[in-house]
């Protein structure tokens, strides 16, 4: 099995492992966050280890190890990426798991179980083409004072949504135009995702237009950038320095 059927096929298992724990109606909405983050991390790091027992593993829900730093292969997850939006029931939420190898998402799959679907590096689509006005995705609950500006400066329409996995993958489908994230998040967040994109052909890096770099000591990554390649430069241009 390929790294790239790998991780597409745990993607879709953990997200089907999470929509069971949430049908089954036995947990509270804070309760179930938990559980979901707990049996899917179970899965994915226990599979990932039996399936690749060479390669570092880093995940948001389990303890750090620094020993991956001297790995050039390492498999970063998040089991549920919109763990708020897991537990309200909302389609909005994602599975990760990627492959970062010499610190460049390599491989990635981002599972969307609300949508039965599951988006993958080393099986891209085409992208449709974008409508006359651009649409840009931010927080459902907070979205960034940089972005609601970039959105003013070229006349973006804006499309709530939860997860980031989710915001990324509505750029890879032709759902949304731009997504800036300039709040902070860790590599889990964004690894899988941007795999994706650049397989598909789009444009990701941080705010500056610097490359993303994974496998970091400091696993906090401050802002990050995806959007068509033919609409990056002017994005950059109208995000606030």
């Amino acid at each position: 099995m390929t790294d790239g059927e790998l991780a597409a096929q745990l993607a879709e298992v953990a997200g089907r492992l999470l929509l069971t724990v949430r049908d089954s109606g036995l947990l509270l909405t804070k309760a179930l966050g938990a559980a979901g983050d707990a049996t899917a991390n179970q899965f994915l790091c226990h599979a990932l280890r039996a399936a690749r027992p060479a390669d570092a593993v880093l995940s948001e829900e389990e303890k750090d190890s620094f020993d991956r730093l001297d790995q050039r292969r390492v498999w970063i997850v998040d089991p549920v990426d919109g763990t708020r939006e897991y537990g309200e029931a909302r389609a909005d939420w994602a599975v990760h798991v990627a492959l970062a190898v010499d610190g460049v998402a390599t491989i990635g799959a981002v599972a969307l179980p609300g949508a039965g679907l599951v988006l993958r590096s080393d099986a891209p689509r085409l992208v449709p083409p974008p409508p006359a006005r651009l649409r840009m995705v931010v927080s459902r609950t907070r979205p960034a004072r940089e972005a609601l500006a970039v959105a003013d400066a070229l006349g973006a329409e804006l499309i709530a949504m939860g997860s980031a996995g989710a915001k990324a993958m509505a750029v890879v489908r032709g759902e949304a135009d731009i997504y800036l994230h300039t709040g902070g998040q860790y590599e889990w967040d964004s690894c899988a995702p941007v795999a994706v994109a650049l397989a598909h052909g789009l444009h990701a890096s941080r705010a500056d237009g610097s490359p993303l770099i994974y496998n970091q000591r400091d696993t906090y990554m401050p802002d990050l950038l995806i959007c068509r390649r033919e609409h990056a430069a002017m994005v950059l241009a109208a995000i606030p320095s």
